[in-house]
């Protein structure tokens, strides 16, 4: 995948890329803050004590927490994609692929999945469904990277034969947006001490074959 814009302006701008570094640290700290203590401690406080910096010069990057989290969720969807795009690389068939990737995604908030923890993982769930409302905009922009790679899946299949013809892009977000809210209510109910966690795979399967048959030729 192509590196993000912003450090891609950067080798011709040296001060680009040094402000690039330091918003990168106060995502990569705000990604600390969800891996030890979930949303409800990433807090502007809490920020400005793990980063060391002052007050205005948070707010000189970043308009409010808000803002903050939907960094955080743009940086961690671009984790995702990208963990994806290896986790499929050595599949030829872009069904297999598919099937990979919906059940990653249902499968992938589960304790030691991959290196993006559990809260993090969580946090970024329950905060979807708000961010569509407050920020959908920033959310969509977010979501480009791994509605693109599962797009970029469903055109192979359609060269291929396998998948019936539509836009391969309106089809990746209906598949993302079922497996998101799917996952969401799954994730609320198993921290409200609701023994679900054995329902993922018996999920991941029902989803899959629910996306299958609305795309297969």
């Amino acid at each position: 995948m192509s590196p993000p814009a912003d450090l891609a302006l950067s080798a011709d701008n040296p001060d680009h890329e040094a402000e690039c570094v330091r918003r990168a640290s106060i995502i990569a700290a705000a990604n600390e803050l969800l891996e030890e203590e979930g949303i409800d401690g990433l807090t502007i406080r809490a920020m400005l004590k793990r980063t060391g910096l002052a007050r205005r010069a948070f707010y000189e990057r970043f308009e409010g927490k808000d803002d903050l989290v939907v960094a955080v969720f743009a940086e961690t969807l671009r984790e995702s994609a990208e963990h994806l795009e290896r986790e499929t690389a050595h599949l030829a068939d872009p069904l297999d692929q598919l099937r990979v990737v919906a059940d990653l995604l249902v499968l992938g908030s589960q304790p030691h999945r991959g290196r993006i923890g559990m809260r993090r993982i969580s946090a970024m769930v329950r905060e979807h469904m708000r961010l569509a409302q407050s920020r959908p905009a920033e959310l969509e922009a977010a979501l480009q990277p791994l509605i693109a790679m599962i797009a970029e899946r469903i055109s192979a299949g359609i060269r291929t034969g396998q998948l019936r013809e539509c836009d391969p892009v309106l089809q990746a977000t209906l598949i993302y947006n079922l497996i998101a809210s799917t996952v969401h209510i799954e994730t609320l109910m198993e921290e409200s001490g609701e023994p679900a966690s054995y329902r993922r795979p018996r999920l991941a399967d029902e989803i899959w074959e629910f996306c299958r048959r609305a795309i297969v030729a």
